[in-house]
Protein backbone atom coordinates (compact mmCIF):
# COMPACT_ATOMS: atom_id res chain seq x y z
CA UNK A 1 0.00 0.00 0.00
CA UNK A 2 1.42 3.70 -1.12
CA UNK A 3 1.24 6.50 1.44
CA UNK A 4 -1.70 7.45 3.98
CA UNK A 5 -2.54 11.17 4.92
CA UNK A 6 -6.12 10.61 5.71
CA UNK A 7 -5.21 8.33 8.69
CA UNK A 8 -8.05 8.57 10.61
CA UNK A 9 -10.12 7.84 7.02
CA UNK A 10 -8.12 5.10 6.88
CA UNK A 11 -8.49 3.07 10.34
CA UNK A 12 -11.89 4.38 10.41
CA UNK A 13 -12.88 2.27 7.04
CA UNK A 14 -10.69 -0.72 8.11
CA UNK A 15 -12.55 -1.37 11.12
CA UNK A 16 -16.65 -1.67 11.89
CA UNK A 17 -18.01 0.32 9.20
CA UNK A 18 -15.64 -1.05 6.01
CA UNK A 19 -16.13 -5.19 7.40
CA UNK A 20 -19.57 -3.78 7.41
CA UNK A 21 -19.60 -2.56 3.57
CA UNK A 22 -17.65 -5.21 2.66
CA UNK A 23 -20.15 -7.95 4.27
CA UNK A 24 -23.16 -5.97 3.09
CA UNK A 25 -22.02 -4.65 -0.50
CA UNK A 26 -25.38 -5.99 -1.81
CA UNK A 27 -27.62 -3.91 0.21
CA UNK A 28 -25.51 -0.78 -0.09
CA UNK A 29 -25.07 -0.87 -3.84
CA UNK A 30 -28.89 -1.32 -3.84
CA UNK A 31 -29.43 2.03 -2.03
CA UNK A 32 -27.01 3.68 -4.47
CA UNK A 33 -28.05 2.31 -7.73
CA UNK A 34 -30.40 5.50 -8.39
CA UNK A 35 -27.10 7.31 -8.56
CA UNK A 36 -25.23 5.12 -11.31
CA UNK A 37 -27.46 6.54 -14.44
CA UNK A 38 -27.11 10.22 -14.22
CA UNK A 39 -23.26 9.92 -13.22
CA UNK A 40 -22.34 7.61 -16.00
CA UNK A 41 -24.23 10.06 -18.44
CA UNK A 42 -22.01 12.93 -17.01
CA UNK A 43 -19.06 10.86 -17.18
CA UNK A 44 -19.54 9.49 -21.00
CA UNK A 45 -17.12 6.80 -20.74
CA UNK A 46 -16.09 5.99 -24.01
CA UNK A 47 -14.85 2.32 -24.75
CA UNK A 48 -11.11 2.92 -25.07
CA UNK A 49 -11.09 5.46 -22.36
CA UNK A 50 -8.65 4.72 -19.07
CA UNK A 51 -10.73 5.64 -16.47
CA UNK A 52 -10.41 6.05 -12.76
CA UNK A 53 -12.70 5.45 -9.60
CA UNK A 54 -11.98 7.17 -6.63
CA UNK A 55 -12.91 5.28 -3.89
CA UNK A 56 -14.34 2.52 -5.16
CA UNK A 57 -15.52 0.34 -2.26
CA UNK A 58 -16.78 -2.67 -3.06
CA UNK A 59 -16.28 -2.52 -6.95
CA UNK A 60 -19.77 -1.80 -8.12
CA UNK A 61 -19.25 1.29 -9.50
CA UNK A 62 -15.95 0.25 -10.70
CA UNK A 63 -16.99 -3.16 -12.49
CA UNK A 64 -19.71 -1.10 -14.64
CA UNK A 65 -17.36 1.39 -15.72
CA UNK A 66 -15.29 -1.27 -16.62
CA UNK A 67 -18.15 -2.75 -18.90
CA UNK A 68 -18.25 0.56 -20.69
CA UNK A 69 -14.90 0.99 -21.14
CA UNK A 70 -14.42 -2.51 -22.37
CA UNK A 71 -11.23 -1.75 -25.10
CA UNK A 72 -9.82 0.48 -22.24
CA UNK A 73 -9.16 -0.05 -18.61
CA UNK A 74 -10.21 0.84 -15.56
CA UNK A 75 -8.42 1.36 -11.67
CA UNK A 76 -10.22 1.35 -7.93
CA UNK A 77 -8.62 3.22 -5.48
CA UNK A 78 -10.19 2.95 -1.79
CA UNK A 79 -8.66 2.71 1.97
CA UNK A 80 -10.27 -0.03 2.64
CA UNK A 81 -8.70 -3.68 2.62
CA UNK A 82 -12.22 -5.07 3.30
CA UNK A 83 -14.08 -3.54 0.87
CA UNK A 84 -11.13 -4.30 -2.07
CA UNK A 85 -11.14 -8.15 -1.11
CA UNK A 86 -15.14 -7.79 -2.11
CA UNK A 87 -14.53 -5.90 -5.09
CA UNK A 88 -11.59 -8.03 -6.35
CA UNK A 89 -13.65 -11.33 -5.86
CA UNK A 90 -16.65 -9.58 -7.88
CA UNK A 91 -14.84 -8.99 -10.11
CA UNK A 92 -13.07 -12.45 -10.54
CA UNK A 93 -16.60 -14.00 -9.94
CA UNK A 94 -18.02 -11.71 -12.83
CA UNK A 95 -14.71 -11.88 -15.50
CA UNK A 96 -14.57 -8.66 -15.76
CA UNK A 97 -10.71 -8.66 -16.88
CA UNK A 98 -9.97 -5.08 -17.61
CA UNK A 99 -9.98 -3.78 -14.20
CA UNK A 100 -7.78 -3.26 -11.40
CA UNK A 101 -7.87 -2.17 -7.65
CA UNK A 102 -5.55 -0.89 -5.52
CA UNK A 103 -5.02 -0.13 -1.65
CA UNK A 104 -4.13 3.73 -1.16
CA UNK A 105 -5.06 7.37 -0.42
CA UNK A 106 -5.60 9.61 -3.99
CA UNK A 107 -5.00 12.64 -2.29
CA UNK A 108 -1.14 11.43 -2.74
CA UNK A 109 -1.03 8.29 -4.62
CA UNK A 110 1.38 8.56 -7.57
CA UNK A 111 -0.62 7.99 -10.39
CA UNK A 112 0.62 7.76 -13.57
CA UNK A 113 0.48 11.65 -15.16
CA UNK A 114 -1.88 12.20 -18.10
CA UNK A 115 -2.54 8.56 -17.37
CA UNK A 116 -6.54 8.74 -17.33
CA UNK A 117 -9.37 9.71 -19.58
CA UNK A 118 -12.00 9.71 -16.54
CA UNK A 119 -11.92 9.97 -13.17
CA UNK A 120 -15.59 8.76 -11.55
CA UNK A 121 -16.21 8.91 -8.19
CA UNK A 122 -19.50 7.92 -5.99
CA UNK A 123 -18.86 10.03 -3.12
CA UNK A 124 -15.49 9.08 -1.78
CA UNK A 125 -14.24 12.22 -2.83
CA UNK A 126 -15.97 13.52 0.25
CA UNK A 127 -13.62 12.27 2.93
CA UNK A 128 -10.25 14.05 1.73
CA UNK A 129 -8.69 15.94 4.70
CA UNK A 130 -7.61 18.26 1.83
CA UNK A 131 -9.38 18.97 -0.77
CA UNK A 132 -7.49 20.94 -3.21
CA UNK A 133 -4.41 18.96 -2.79
CA UNK A 134 -6.78 15.66 -3.43
CA UNK A 135 -8.50 16.97 -6.64
CA UNK A 136 -5.03 18.56 -7.51
CA UNK A 137 -3.57 14.91 -7.63
CA UNK A 138 -6.77 13.83 -9.53
CA UNK A 139 -5.91 16.61 -12.00
CA UNK A 140 -2.28 15.60 -12.95
CA UNK A 141 -3.64 11.87 -13.37
CA UNK A 142 -5.74 12.92 -16.32
CA UNK A 143 -5.04 14.27 -19.64
CA UNK A 144 -5.35 17.54 -21.01
CA UNK A 145 -8.92 17.88 -21.50
CA UNK A 146 -9.81 14.61 -19.17
CA UNK A 147 -13.14 14.68 -17.30
CA UNK A 148 -14.01 14.56 -13.87
CA UNK A 149 -17.40 13.70 -12.59
CA UNK A 150 -18.53 13.09 -9.09
CA UNK A 151 -21.85 12.60 -6.99
CA UNK A 152 -21.71 14.01 -3.56
CA UNK A 153 -24.93 14.87 -0.80
CA UNK A 154 -26.90 17.57 -1.19
CA UNK A 155 -27.06 19.51 2.61
CA UNK A 156 -29.79 17.52 4.63
CA UNK A 157 -32.99 19.26 5.18
CA UNK A 158 -35.67 18.90 8.06
CA UNK A 159 -38.48 18.15 5.74
CA UNK A 160 -37.09 15.51 3.02
CA UNK A 161 -38.32 11.95 3.03
CA UNK A 162 -34.82 10.70 5.10
CA UNK A 163 -35.32 13.63 7.76
CA UNK A 164 -38.67 12.28 8.35
CA UNK A 165 -38.46 8.76 8.33
CA UNK A 166 -35.79 8.72 11.06
CA UNK A 167 -36.83 12.10 13.19
CA UNK A 168 -37.05 10.00 15.88
CA UNK A 169 -33.32 8.76 15.66
CA UNK A 170 -32.48 12.43 15.23
CA UNK A 171 -31.96 13.56 18.86
CA UNK A 172 -29.49 10.59 19.86
CA UNK A 173 -27.03 11.10 16.59
CA UNK A 174 -25.23 13.43 18.00
CA UNK A 175 -22.41 13.44 15.70
CA UNK A 176 -20.62 11.53 12.94
CA UNK A 177 -18.84 8.20 13.20
CA UNK A 178 -15.26 7.95 12.36
CA UNK A 179 -15.61 6.93 9.12
CA UNK A 180 -18.41 9.52 8.29
CA UNK A 181 -16.40 12.51 9.34
CA UNK A 182 -16.26 14.50 5.93
CA UNK A 183 -19.79 13.16 4.46
CA UNK A 184 -20.77 16.92 4.43
CA UNK A 185 -17.89 18.63 3.31
CA UNK A 186 -18.94 18.90 -0.24
CA UNK A 187 -22.69 19.59 0.10
CA UNK A 188 -22.33 23.69 -0.65
CA UNK A 189 -22.00 24.12 -4.34
CA UNK A 190 -19.69 27.55 -3.91
CA UNK A 191 -17.43 25.51 -1.91
CA UNK A 192 -16.95 22.66 -4.60
CA UNK A 193 -16.50 25.54 -7.39
CA UNK A 194 -13.62 27.53 -5.06
CA UNK A 195 -11.86 23.64 -4.40
CA UNK A 196 -12.17 22.58 -7.96
CA UNK A 197 -11.09 25.80 -9.38
CA UNK A 198 -7.79 26.21 -6.83
CA UNK A 199 -7.29 22.26 -8.10
CA UNK A 200 -6.97 23.63 -11.56
CA UNK A 201 -10.12 22.20 -13.08
CA UNK A 202 -12.39 24.36 -15.14
CA UNK A 203 -15.69 24.09 -16.92
CA UNK A 204 -16.95 22.86 -13.17
CA UNK A 205 -20.94 22.33 -13.53
CA UNK A 206 -23.29 21.30 -10.67
CA UNK A 207 -26.66 20.18 -11.16
CA UNK A 208 -29.08 18.65 -8.71
CA UNK A 209 -30.44 15.57 -9.15
CA UNK A 210 -33.62 13.87 -7.16
CA UNK A 211 -32.42 10.00 -6.57
CA UNK A 212 -34.29 7.01 -5.14
CA UNK A 213 -32.90 4.92 -2.06
CA UNK A 214 -33.94 1.82 -1.73
CA UNK A 215 -33.62 0.74 2.52
CA UNK A 216 -34.70 -2.67 2.40
CA UNK A 217 -37.25 -5.02 1.55
CA UNK A 218 -40.06 -4.05 4.08
CA UNK A 219 -40.12 -1.39 6.85
CA UNK A 220 -38.77 -4.07 9.27
CA UNK A 221 -35.59 -4.95 7.07
CA UNK A 222 -35.03 -1.64 6.69
CA UNK A 223 -34.77 -1.23 10.48
CA UNK A 224 -32.50 -4.03 10.87
CA UNK A 225 -30.28 -2.81 7.78
CA UNK A 226 -30.08 1.16 9.26
CA UNK A 227 -29.41 0.48 12.86
CA UNK A 228 -26.50 -1.92 12.02
CA UNK A 229 -24.95 1.22 9.79
CA UNK A 230 -21.92 2.21 11.69
CA UNK A 231 -22.78 5.79 11.91
CA UNK A 232 -26.63 4.37 14.14
CA UNK A 233 -23.93 1.83 16.06
CA UNK A 234 -21.69 4.47 16.83
CA UNK A 235 -24.40 7.11 18.81
CA UNK A 236 -26.17 4.68 19.85
CA UNK A 237 -23.55 2.73 21.87
CA UNK A 238 -24.17 4.03 24.98
CA UNK A 239 -27.75 4.38 24.91
CA UNK A 240 -30.07 2.56 27.22
CA UNK A 241 -31.33 -0.68 25.53
CA UNK A 242 -35.20 0.67 26.26
CA UNK A 243 -34.33 3.90 24.56
CA UNK A 244 -32.96 2.25 21.52
CA UNK A 245 -36.02 -0.13 21.01
CA UNK A 246 -38.18 2.50 21.44
CA UNK A 247 -36.42 4.51 18.69
CA UNK A 248 -36.11 1.33 16.34
CA UNK A 249 -40.40 1.23 16.76
CA UNK A 250 -40.88 4.68 15.80
CA UNK A 251 -38.72 4.26 12.90
CA UNK A 252 -40.32 1.25 11.58
CA UNK A 253 -43.29 2.89 12.23
CA UNK A 254 -42.42 5.91 9.90
CA UNK A 255 -40.97 3.77 7.28
CA UNK A 256 -44.20 1.99 7.13
CA UNK A 257 -45.43 4.65 5.03
CA UNK A 258 -42.77 5.02 2.34
CA UNK A 259 -43.04 0.76 1.28
CA UNK A 260 -43.18 0.22 -2.06
CA UNK A 261 -43.54 -3.02 -4.07
CA UNK A 262 -39.85 -2.32 -4.96
CA UNK A 263 -38.89 -1.88 -1.22
CA UNK A 264 -38.62 1.08 1.06
CA UNK A 265 -38.01 3.78 -1.33
CA UNK A 266 -36.60 7.05 -0.01
CA UNK A 267 -35.99 10.36 -1.97
CA UNK A 268 -32.86 11.69 -1.38
CA UNK A 269 -31.55 14.69 -3.31
CA UNK A 270 -27.70 14.74 -4.69
CA UNK A 271 -25.03 16.85 -6.83
CA UNK A 272 -23.78 15.76 -9.63
CA UNK A 273 -20.64 17.52 -10.44
CA UNK A 274 -18.33 17.60 -13.41
CA UNK A 275 -15.34 20.03 -14.32
CA UNK A 276 -12.66 19.41 -17.22
CA UNK A 277 -8.56 19.27 -16.79
CA UNK A 278 -7.59 21.97 -19.10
Amino acid sequence: MQAIVNTQQSEAWNGHEGQHWAEQADRYDTMAEGINGPLFAAAGIGERDRVLDVGCGTGYLTRQAARLAARGTVLGVDLSAPMLARARAAAADERVANIAFEQGDAQVYPFTASGYDVVISRGGVMFFDDHVAAFANLGRALRSGGRLAFAGPQPTGSTGDHARAFAALGPLMRGPSPAARGMGSLTDPDRIHEILGAAGFVDVSIVPVEVPVVWGRDASDAVEFYFATGPVRHNLADVAPATVEEVRNDVRAALRGYETPGGVLLRGGIWLVTATRP
